[in-house]
């Protein structure tokens, strides 16, 4: 229940500090004093949008906050703040949370019906949500819409990969082109660094095989060839050892030196025999340098990179080779989750068939109060709905059909009924939809639109009759409607220091009785308008809980 709501700087609102009690609530006020705005306020705190054109003229921010006492006793104190640049902040018992944390924690504790919410029921996409609300079957909606969610998953899965598949082949044809031209080439880390220095050898081979002959006849063949002269050398340090043992050391390394020098002489002599200088050779070391270099360009850039990108090339070849087995495994899951769904939807589908004729006798039953009691309502199911359209409400699409007269056809409510009408239908699903949390506050902006006379005091009896149970905020400009009030409230709008500012007052016994009569006869109040408006007072209920109404008058 709302106890308590503080409004600065919202609109033509500069301050208002309003309590409200239990029962049925009635703000009244000339048209365009700024009634509705109580009811944006509220909305700002069930999450509504948060624009800079609600912020007064001339502030930086505009702020609405809001005590409620929740089934169990406890309070909840909500916040909302908007500035002139269009941003929100929102603050749940002090503490700084998000426009939809707010919104979850105070959408349980009020039900707001806007100025024209009436109006949606003339759309018919609405009215399979009314049913599901009067049905209780929010749970088995998420249940519904989890499923859906999962089917749509995997379905767009499984075309995404079917669209794949179409470009799976040529992709594949790609892959295996470049894994063949990439074994082809034998690749050998480190090979590229290898052929560029035989290259090099191999472009100086004439240079190559002077310098290994001159090497080898120093070393062997020529008269002063190092290997001879080398045992004259021993000998005479062989005959120093033997005077002086400091040689001795020098003498026992020449078998090592000797070896060394010998191998060397080996290399020397092999590898000028050996050395394969013809230009057919060299071509071939060019071929395989350029085979490689176009390999490094187009997959490189070094070779390591290359055998790499081999290396991929084959992971992915693979992983396309299981693309059909994905495809079926996709197939066979998007089976499972459309069986699952179904059997989800179809349950609930079957609870709506049964509770659909419930509701159509209770929305009968609620009417009759409201002088539509010769009112026939009927939800009829379109059947059968197509895949295409099954959705996260599940199967069915439902229309409400209506006949508010003896002897009329029953016709496609959107198609028939009247405003007032509209009115009554709406609240009497409102009621409905609202029995099963009791101390919850309901706010109505203008129910009274398109009704007067009889049909209004109807409404009014069936709002004090609700607000038994439920707390209620009603903007009315019907004293039919307002006579049946626990507590009234007048909204005013005047000018105050070059300002426009607007005014609530919780009225007493009297005060109530002039803006009764006010709502009767208009600007001109005659005493007798005044005594009609005392008796709709008395007559009603009104005046008897008129103890119930709370506060003074209260600025903006």
């Amino acid at each position: 229940m709302l106890r308590f709501l503080a409004i600065q700087n919202l609109a033509v609102i500069d301050r208002l500090d309003l309590e409200f009690s239990p029962g049925l609530n009635v703000l009244t006020g000339e048209t365009g004093a700024g009634k509705s705005i109580l009811v944006e306020a509220i909305g700002l705190l069930v999450g509504g949008r948060a624009s800079p054109d609600l912020v007064r003229t001339g502030e930086e921010c505009a702020t609405v906050q809001a005590v409620f006492e929740t089934a169990d006793g406890n309070e909840v104190i909500a916040r909302r703040e908007v500035t002139a640049q269009g941003r929100s902040r929102a603050f749940l018992d002090g503490t700084l949370t998000t426009a939809g944390g707010l919104r979850e924690a105070i959408l349980p504790l009020v039900d707001l019906h806007g100025q024209h919410e009436h109006q949606a029921l003339l759309d018919p996409d609405t009215h399979l949500d009314a049913l599901d609300t009067y049905a209780r079957l929010t749970g088995r909606r998420l249940a519904i819409a989890e499923a859906f969610d999962v089917m749509r998953r995997l379905r767009d899965e499984l075309e995404q990969a079917r669209r794949d598949e179409r470009e799976r082949a040529s992709r594949l044809d790609l892959l295996t082109f470049q894994r063949q031209e990439i074994e082809r080439a034998n690749l050998q880390l480190g090979e590229d660094e290898q052929l560029a220095a035989t290259r090099l050898v191999l472009a100086s081979v004439e240079k190559v095989q002077r310098l290994c002959a001159e090497g080898y006849g120093a070393l062997y063949e020529s008269d002063e060839a190092a290997l001879p002269a080398l045992g004259l050398v021993w000998k005479r340090v062989a005959e120093l050892a033997a005077i002086d043992p400091a040689f001795a050391p020098h003498l026992d390394a020449r078998e090592g030196i000797k070896s060394q020098l010998e191998d060397l002489a080996a290399l020397l002599r092999d590898y000028a025999a050996n050395l394969d200088a013809s230009p057919a050779r060299l071509q071939e070391v060019e071929d395989r340098l350029a085979l490689l270099e176009r390999l490094k360009r187009k997959y490189g850039p070094t070779l390591s990179d290359l055998i790499e990108r081999r290396d991929r090339i084959e992971t992915e070849i693979v992983s396309l080779d299981r693309a059909g087995e994905r495809i079926a495994q996709l197939d066979g899951l998007l089976g499972e989750a459309t069986q699952k769904y179904l059997q989800i939807a179809r349950a609930v589908s079957a609870e709506r068939r049964e509770l659909a004729d419930h509701l159509s006798r209770d929305i009968e039953k609620e009417l009759r109060p409201l002088a539509m009691e010769h009112t026939r309502f009927e939800v009829r199911f379109e059947e059968p709905l197509q895949e295409a359209r099954w959705s996260e409400r599940g199967i069915d699409a439902a229309e409400f059909y209506v006949s508010p007269n003896p002897g009329e056809e029953i016709r496609a409510l959107a198609r028939i009924v009247s405003g007032g009408e509209l009115s009554r239908i709406m609240l009497a699903l409102k009621t409905l939809a609202s029995t099963d949390a009791p101390g919850k506050t309901l706010v109505f902006d203008e129910v009274d639109a398109g009704i007067g006379g009889r049909v209004a005091d109807a409404v009014g009896s069936r709002l004090q009759s609700l607000a038994r149970r439920f707390q209620i905020l009603s903007i009315t400009h019907l004293p039919q409607i307002a006579a049946h009030a626990t507590s009234h409230y007048r909204v005013a709008k005047l000018v105050r220091d070059g300002r426009t500012v607007t005014t609530v007052e919780a009225l007493g016994r009297e005060p109530r009785v002039q803006e009764l009569a006010r709502m009767i006869g208009g600007a001109r109040v005659s005493a007798a308008t005044i005594v009609s408006a005392r008796e709709m007072l008395d007559a009603r209920g009104g005046a008897k809980d008129e103890s119930k109404a709370k506060g003074e008058r209260r600025k903006s």
